[in-house]
């Protein structure tokens, strides 16, 4: 009897298998939309845009890009970890896609294994930015100035749990040093405050920060990643000014739901990679204060797990509270 079941389910699982792999030899035959987490215009949404457009040259289909805000863009996570496993629907994933795996106690879905990754697309950094007035002439003189006030230096960031937030309890973890936590509803709410003086530094995106930079308006102490950050060669890394092994980059990838079938992933990932060889992308994401850098489905997946990992390493010893 036992035979005859296992005969059954083993039946059941190819007749359900068998349309995905069907679809996949004609893949893709209509459009494809990508969830994105983050408002219309913002810098998700332009990666999404920018590259999917070149995929669509070689792909022979539009793709359609969506923005599902809300939650840390786990609503727009929670969306493609449930949509069908045929590579018409896929994620924009950024760093904030570890993040809050770490900071939400009940999501929809698990970070990792509910999806099949596809390809990282690019990394950028965070820079630590003070007003130009400021007495820190690099990070030293910052944490020297922290260890000396038992309060800490306060530093702002886009809000608690935010990747910006994580990286600033990092350092604190990895500097051992007191830093106070000020957040604001944003990037542009927190530079606005770093330039009226609410706040002695701030953590933030290049993009957030680089026309006050050009402007004179504020100076970068560091770059968080882990080399120097190519549109800023003279600026050194945190972990070139006393905290060695800090090293703290935001990304985006794509991803598509678990069990899409191996033939669609490698076809999306192929063109993923041609799309990041055409220069009008290339420049338009370093436009964007990141560099184009592609990885295997694998590599990525690896990526994913050990951000998750670390991220929830530092949510706990920091005693962020979940939500």
């Amino acid at each position: 009897m036992w035979h005859r079941r296992l005969l059954v389910a083993a039946g059941l699982a190819l007749a359900c298998a068998a349309p995905l792999h069907g679809l996949a030899q004609g893949y893709p035959d209509k459009p494809i939309k990508i969830y994105q987490g983050f408002a219309a215009g913002g810098n998700a949404d332009t990666i999404a845009r920018v590259v999917s457009t070149e995929m669509a040259k070689g792909l022979g289909q539009p793709f359609v890009v969506e923005a599902q805000t809300g939650a840390g863009g786990t609503i727009a996570s929670g969306t493609v970890a449930r949509a069908r496993p045929d590579g018409y629907t896929l994620l924009l994933a950024t760093g904030g896609h570890a993040v809050a795996g770490a900071l939400y106690n009940k999501l929809s879905y698990q970070t990792v294994s509910d999806f099949q990754m596809v390809s990282t697309i690019t990394y950028f950094p965070f820079l630590l930015v003070v007003r130009a007035d400021s007495p820190y002439r690099g990070l030293a003189e910052m944490l020297a100035a922290a260890r000396a006030d038992a309060r800490g230096v306060s530093y702002g960031s886009a809000g608690i749990g935010s990747t910006h937030h994580l990286a600033g309890e990092l350092l604190v973890k990895s500097a051992n040093v007191e830093l106070l936590h000020i957040p604001y509803r944003g990037d542009a709410a927190s530079v606005a405050a770093l330039l009226g003086g609410e706040v002695p530094m701030i953590i933030a995106p290049p993009t957030a920060v680089l026309a006050n930079i050009k402007a004179g308006k504020l100076r970068a102490l560091a770059t968080t990643g882990a080399q120097r950050w190519s549109q800023m060669p003279e600026l050194p890394t945190v972990a070139e000014q006393g905290v060695p092994g800090y090293d703290v980059r935001s990304w985006a990838g794509f991803m598509a739901p678990a069990g899409t079938p191996r033939p669609v992933v490698d076809r999306l990932h192929a063109e993923t990679l041609k799309a990041l060889q055409a220069p009008a992308v290339r420049t338009r994401l370093e436009e964007m204060g990141g560099e184009a850098r592609g990885s295997t489905p694998e590599e990525m997946t690896a990526m994913v797990a050990a951000e998750l990992k670390r991220w929830t390493a530092v949510v706990n010893d920091a005693h962020i509270p979940k939500q």
